[in-house]
């Protein structure tokens, strides 16, 4: 009977062993993955800023400037794609949208940006672009891989629409959350019109007559959670100028926007809470199950190996049983 209660425990063991790897490099970067039918939005603020007006071609401080970010995943579009990548595939079409203190439009950028669903590596297929134009992308943007490591990372900016080294600079608390803080800094770069202009008949074609262009420089930070590879928290030191040609009037340049844009305090608390979700489920694939049935097989094969000990080890002699005494005669 021990011998066979033994071979369950050690089988069982077995099965535990085997299953905690499979589960950390076989089930992890198959269930880990962003859902394609992704959707989010988060809103931005600079408070204090200097905004243009294009009425008067002069820049002016405004109470703040707010910026809407919508992700919105295309299913049908990553399907497509993901066949022909021989991997599944996210499609994020999002659109930043910034609006002035009084609610009008001052620009509209939309996105559509390919990429793995596990590792977050660009995908590049047709109809990648940013405002319209083709790019192939380089490295990451908006999110981080699973289980970001301490390391510099290429990232994409939108804006001047090339890549370039995020830099890793430190572990730090955030909200009860141990983050990976990441700057990056582009440096002034002259970038493109945007397609859609504040005001009615002004185009990045008209401007264009006039020699004036645009120019941006900006200062990039955000606190990673490394185990889901979401940033908790964003912001940027941001500012934009239009030089030359002669729609200043002759002065060498205007500030177009200038300010420290930050996430919105309840965006920042929704963020905490869904990451900390989040991270939990990534932990159990990678973490607390894989170590938990490793700890269980141990613990099987030791149970296993004292049954069998025990139905190996030889018993003690039998006890004698009393003689029968000689009938005595007389």
């Amino acid at each position: 009977m021990r011998r066979k209660a033994s071979l369950v425990l050690l089988a069982c063991a077995v099965f535990c062993a085997a299953l905690s790897p499979l589960l950390r490099w076989y089930a992890f970067p198959r269930l880990a993955r962003i859902p394609a039918n992704q959707y989010q939005d988060m809103v931005l603020e600079a408070r204090g800023a200097t905004l243009l007006d294009y009425g008067t071609m002069r820049a002016k401080k405004v109470s703040k400037v707010t910026i809407v970010q919508t992700l919105k995943g295309d299913v049908e579009a990553a399907k497509k794609i993901g066949r022909t990548a021989g991997r599944p595939v996210v499609v994020w079409d999002s659109l930043s949208y910034v609006q002035g203190p009084d609610g009008k439009m001052v620009s509209k950028v939309p996105e559509r940006y390919i990429f793995d669903a596990h590792s977050q590596d660009p995908v590049h297929a047709t109809g990648e672009m940013v405002d319209g134009d083709p790019v192939t992308r380089d490295g990451i943007e908006f999110k981080w891989p699973f289980l970001t490591q301490k390391r510099d990372y290429e990232y994409f900016d939108a804006q001047t629409r090339t890549t370039s080294p995020i830099h890793y600079e430190g572990t730090r608390t955030f909200r009860g959350l141990p983050v990976y803080y990441f700057e990056q800094t582009i440096p002034w770069t002259r970038v493109p019109m945007p397609k859609t202009m504040p005001v009615q008949g002004i185009t990045p074609e008209t401007v264009a007559k006039t020699g004036t262009t645009r120019w941006y420089t900006t200062v990039r930070r955000f606190w990673v959670e490394p185990v889901t590879g979401a940033p908790v928290y964003g912001e940027e030191l941001h500012k934009e100028e239009l030089r030359g040609g002669t729609l200043l009037g002759g002065r060498a340049k205007v500030t177009a926007f200038a300010g420290h844009v930050k996430m919105r305090e309840d965006y920042i608390a929704h963020t905490v809470a869904l990451v900390k979700q989040n991270r939990t489920l990534v932990l159990v694939l990678t973490s607390y199950a894989p170590w938990s049935l490793l700890g269980l097989g141990v613990l099987l094969l030791a149970l296993s190996l004292v049954l069998e000990a025990r139905a190996r080890s030889p018993r003690g002699p039998a006890p004698r049983q009393p003689e029968e005494s000689a009938p005595v005669s007389v």
